[in-house]
């Protein structure tokens, strides 16, 4: 029965929808050339299947589809405030790919979205251009995967090295690729630049085995930022989001000495910590989706359109994770969302 169960869900990606408007995009021929099994479906734009009603995220993640499209408008959006803008003045994101492969249990795509499926947006030649019209007037620091995992994906895409050579153009453009990736073989063939920055959402082996499915575990993901540092990539170490649990902080401190014991201190540029923390409408749609999920079933305090642990609560993990960060970490290169500081 095990067998039938695993039979019943086709590969992921054995689908393929591609809208008509990018067709005959290079890009798109560069992606599907990596699918060559896959079946193609035209359609006219990508929310005919991404946003259509009466889907099942947590089944759609189990064989998701990929839908090629064209991005139209809105190319950048400033950093909100639940994010983390490590000290930099102008901080944006931008949304090449909606969607992620893993599928952790604290992600806010699954309240964003109705959909598991994965979109990419195959015209990076537009997104290019918006950035360069902003960098006219001052220096940008772009996010180029919150909404996704872009190394995770990068032997299917190649978005990160298409944007590493970007960068290298642009000295007033830093850019980070936020992962949980353990994809040591794109890290072996991807050009370094001092103005990219890899970042690593490091989790306890608790929190990874329990909600972060299908992620590489703790040991994977420090060996690759091993290869990153080797490569000469400068490297972001991420402990956020914190996951409340009652021995939290013994987890936390063996994951942060088993990270700064196998890595260097002094080889990554700074550490981000924070805690979990949901705008109201995402939990909502993640309560609907995971009715038996600790994480979204957690009776959160509310404030200001974000449910959060409570400052009280919140504070006292930011400051316990802080120090026992700071044993490795000069304080001044720790960077904390703070809820009680709105950022």
């Amino acid at each position: 029965m095990t067998g039938l169960k695993e039979n019943l869900y086709n590969p992921a990606f054995s689908h393929i929808y591609v809208e008509e408007g990018i067709k005959n995009h290079p890009g798109t021929a560069r992606i599907l050339s990596r699918f060559p099994k896959a079946r193609l479906i035209g359609i006219k734009h990508y929310k005919d299947v991404f946003s259509r009603s009466n889907q099942d995220f947590l089944i759609q993640k189990k064989s998701p589809s990929l839908i090629l499209a064209k991005k139209q408008d809105n190319f950048l959006y400033k950093g909100a405030p639940v994010c983390q803008d490590f000290g930099n003045r102008h901080f944006y994101y931008t949304t090449l790919v909606m969607n992620c492969i893993y599928d952790c249990e604290y992600c806010f795509l699954q309240g964003m979205y109705s959909s598991a499926n994965i979109v990419v947006f195959v015209n990076t030649e537009d997104y290019f251009l918006h950035v360069e019209k902003i960098l006219e007037n001052h220096p940008v620091y772009l996010s180029l995967s919150y909404d996704t995992d872009l190394l995770a994906l990068e032997q299917k895409l190649g978005f990160v090295r298409e944007w590493i050579s970007f960068a290298e153009q642009h000295p007033d453009l830093t850019i980070e690729v936020r992962t949980k990736s353990a994809n040591i073989k794109a890290i072996g063939s991807l050009p370094h630049s001092q103005n990219v920055i890899l970042a690593w959402t490091l989790s306890p082996e608790m929190v990874q085995k329990n909600f972060e499915h299908n992620t590489p575990p703790l040991r994977q993901r420090i060996s690759c930022i091993k290869k990153a540092l080797d490569k000469g990539f400068r490297v972001r170490v991420c402990f956020d989001p914190i996951i409340y649990s009652k021995d939290w902080p013994a987890s936390f401190s063996e994951t942060v000495e088993r990270t700064f014991g196998e890595i260097a201190p002094d080889r990554v540029i700074d550490v981000g910590i924070g805690v979990f923390r949901i705008s109201r409408d995402y939990l909502k749609r993640m309560r609907k989706n995971r009715p038996d999920s600790a994480i979204t079933q957690f009776p959160y305090e509310y404030d200001n359109g974000v449910y959060h642990y409570g400052r009280k609560l919140s504070d006292s993990m930011i400051s316990v994770a802080c120090d026992i960060v700071q044993k490795y970490i000069p304080r001044e290169r720790i960077y904390l969302w703070k809820e009680a500081e709105g950022n």
